[in-house]
């Protein structure tokens, strides 16, 4: 795929420090794509090493600033708060984990992530690790409580994924997840509500229930369009992702 979009593309498209990386395996604009059976061996290594280096960057997260709250496991949606990654402005270079972080989860980048606007755009949260700090396990239940008035305009959504594809987790339900604008949820005396994940509804609490795969972990993405200050003020904040 990437020798097509480079023998496709201008080659100015790539500055020569990138197209001497790619042309060391092999790719260069112009020249056929054609490794040999040593060749294929080591890109078939560097995948997976790859792969396991960008998986172990975000699930065993090292740096404290990266999650939302002191004492959660919320992690915050946009690793590093800069759309370019950069460290302190810039004055520490370009963080790499973060970028590595980011691309391995999503795949858009636009400046408005990590700008503070109230009332417009949205926000995010990752939820991927329990109350006690546990990777959450598709065969176990788990209760998660959004406080009254969630600091949305438009709506909040809690969408569950899938840890190995990073896309939506493919359930029986039509949706892994809840939104605030098209389901019907109980809400507690409080005014807020409890969602609960696992392989089966807890007795009662259907309408609040997603559904998990045991064998399967997962995890979740907390999603407020047009959000208020409430959210960039942390006065109001999820809690925990708690096993039950």
């Amino acid at each position: 795929e990437l020798h097509t979009v480079i023998d496709r593309e201008p080659v100015g498209l790539l500055d020569p420090e990138l197209r001497g990386l790619f042309a060391s395996v092999g790719i260069q604009k112009g020249k056929a794509f054609a490794p040999d059976a040593r060749m294929k061996r080591i890109l078939t290594d560097a995948v997976a090493v790859a792969n396991a280096t960008a998986r172990s960057i975000f699930w065993h997260e090292r740096n404290q600033e990266e999650f939302l709250y002191d004492g959660s496991y919320w992690k915050r949606g946009y690793p590093g708060g800069s759309y370019q990654f950069l460290k302190d402005e810039g004055m520490g270079g370009r963080n790499l984990d973060t970028r590595v972080e980011y691309y391995y989860m999503a795949t858009i980048n636009t400046p408005a992530m990590e700008m503070k606007l109230i009332g417009a755009g949205s926000q995010y949260a990752w939820g991927y690790l329990d109350s006690n700090g546990n990777a959450l396990d598709g065969s176990k239940t788990y209760k998660l409580n959004l406080p009254k008035d969630p600091p949305a305009l438009k709506f909040t959504s809690v969408v569950v994924y899938d840890p190995q594809t990073r896309s939506e987790l493919q359930t029986s339900q039509t949706y892994p997840s809840k939104n605030s604008a098209r389901d019907k949820m109980i809400e507690n005396k409080d005014g807020s509500i409890d969602l609960y994940f696992g392989p089966e509804a807890p007795a009662g609490k259907e309408a609040n229930w997603i559904q998990t795969v045991p064998g399967k972990g997962w995890f979740s993405l907390l999603r407020l369009y047009s959000p208020t200050e409430a959210w960039f003020d942390q006065t109001w904040r999820p809690g925990e992702i708690e096993e039950i």
